[in-house]
């Protein structure tokens, strides 16, 4: 089966995706195992749970039908691009073929936004109707794959000046075939949609090297949320853990901020027999390690905020013998509101000065700029459309947890009301599964179909299409 509709554009590496036979039929909901969610993402009790499943209207039927019919070649779609993985802002391949379908399907598509990013319109054709984005990021990780598939990812490339092996280790290759999927059944259905949808296919998810700002970030800068302007995004992110049919959203904030910290300590070299004659880095580093642990355990208000701060690495010294001049230190700050997160980037910075200062050393610490904040999902929005959930998923529709993850659909979501949510990808009975980022993260590919389902009904949802009137 040809997964596009016309061959790729000049420079466009031709699809290689593998025959792929329509997958065993468990129902369009056949999806029930024992929950072994990660603990970010459990449910909520089940009074929580959306309890009214919003009324179905034909138009949904269509879209679940089309959806099924389109379900082989999605996958296809998801295995060819997790062979040809690209890290970010060097998916031209994906990006590439991306185009190449929605022309062919008559949306409006603008290339090169935020490097490699797609910008892509499809006007309705039943009258006018709000705006409603939806994003997939493209961009897969530095993880050599270690799954046993015939498309496993073989692909190595430079990254940071190393060589290293690239795996979509986090599913945006689900997010992707998923997205061109939704494109596809939305243009065959354009005489029945009412108002604009808006594509956003997001490189660099996963941040760049050097702190370098790109992603959603620069996409909205450059007017990816601009012209027109959606009245609502939506996002979703396939995860480990979760079985298939699972899907998971919440209210208020969904994802945590992400930003990293470099540390540099500061002292004065000399022999490790006589330490006396020189200021030890390493003391005073660890000094400031110990103590910011204060920062969450005695600064922040457990009962109102979470916070976590980790140090990742410290490097120092080249003998056993010698007290070097300096340490390097880098980590991590993950909090669920603004304030939070400027105060403890801020405190963080003083207090490792402070100490080093007070042990005769100097301590330089630099956030790095192109830190997230996080996701917070509109709590209108998120009411409105949960019913859209459940009507796909049933009870398998859930109020979650908050996750400690980073991820830059936050930015989309300061843009216009947002709405993110989780897509269940373990095989029934699974346990154990490797987590996201992991080199052994394995996707049961019957779970892109919730996830399509879903977001086809939350557009025809929101826009109104299909209703009367």
């Amino acid at each position: 089966m040809t997964p596009f509709r016309q061959p790729p554009g000049p420079g466009c590496p031709a699809l290689r995706a593998e025959a792929v036979a329509a997958p065993t039929r468990r129902g369009l909901l056949g999806l029930a195992c024992a929950c072994c969610a990660l603990p970010a993402l459990r449910a909520r009790p089940a009074s929580a749970a959306v309890a009214v499943v919003g009324a179905a209207r034909p138009i949904h039927a269509r879209l679940d039908a089309a959806a099924a019919a389109i379900e082989p070649r999605m996958i296809a779609w998801r295995r060819d691009i997790h062979q040809n993985p690209e890290l970010g802002n060097q998916e031209r391949r994906t990006a590439a073929l991306v185009a190449a379908h929605l022309r062919a399907l008559g949306w409006e598509v603008r290339e090169g936004v935020a490097v490699t990013g797609l910008v892509a319109v499809l006007r309705g054709g039943a009258g006018p109707g709000p705006v409603v984005a939806l994003r997939a990021d493209m961009d897969a990780l530095p993880v050599a794959e270690q799954v046993d598939l015939p498309f496993a990812s073989k692909a190595r490339t430079q990254w940071g000046g190393e060589e290293v092996g690239v795996m979509h280790a986090c599913g945006h290759d689900c997010h992707v075939a998923i997205q061109m999927a939704v494109a596809e059944v939305l243009a065959a259905n354009r005489d029945s949609l009412r108002g604009t949808v808006k594509l956003l296919f997001q490189p660099a998810e996963e941040k760049l090297p050097n702190g370098e700002i790109g992603g959603a970030r620069l996409m909205v800068e450059q007017g990816a949320m601009a012209d027109p302007r959606p009245d609502a995004v939506f996002g979703l992110h396939v995860v480990a853990g979760l079985p298939v049919g699972e899907l998971r959203y919440r209210a208020g904030a969904v994802t945590a901020s992400s930003d990293g910290f470099r540390m540099t300590v500061t002292g004065k070299q000399t022999h490790g027999a006589m330490p006396w004659a020189g200021v030890d880095p390493v003391v005073a580093a660890a000094q400031i390690v110990t103590a910011m642990q204060t920062l969450v355990s005695r600064e922040t208000d457990v009962t109102r905020q979470a916070a976590v701060l980790s140090v990742g690495t410290i490097h120092a010294g080249t003998r056993y013998n010698i007290i070097p001049d300096k340490v390097e230190l880098s980590g991590t700050l993950r909090t669920f509101d603004e304030a939070t997160r400027q105060r403890i980037m801020q405190r963080t910075k003083a207090l490792a000065e402070g100490i080093a200062t007070g042990m005769g050393a100097e301590a330089e610490v630099v956030w790095e700029a192109n830190g997230y904040p996080p996701i917070v999902a509109d709590d209108a929005l998120v009411a409105r459309m949960a019913p859209s959930l459940a009507r796909v998923a049933g009870e398998h529709a859930k109020e979650g947890e908050r996750s400690s993850a980073g991820e830059d659909f936050s930015y989309f979501a300061q843009a216009a009301p947002g709405m993110f949510f989780f897509v269940g990808i373990d095989a029934p009975g699974t346990t154990g599964a490797a987590p996201n980022h992991s080199p052994r993260f394995r996707v049961d590919e019957a779970g892109l179909l919730p996830g399509l389902r879903a977001m086809l009904h939350l557009v025809a949802d929101y826009t109104g299409s299909g209703a009367p009137g």
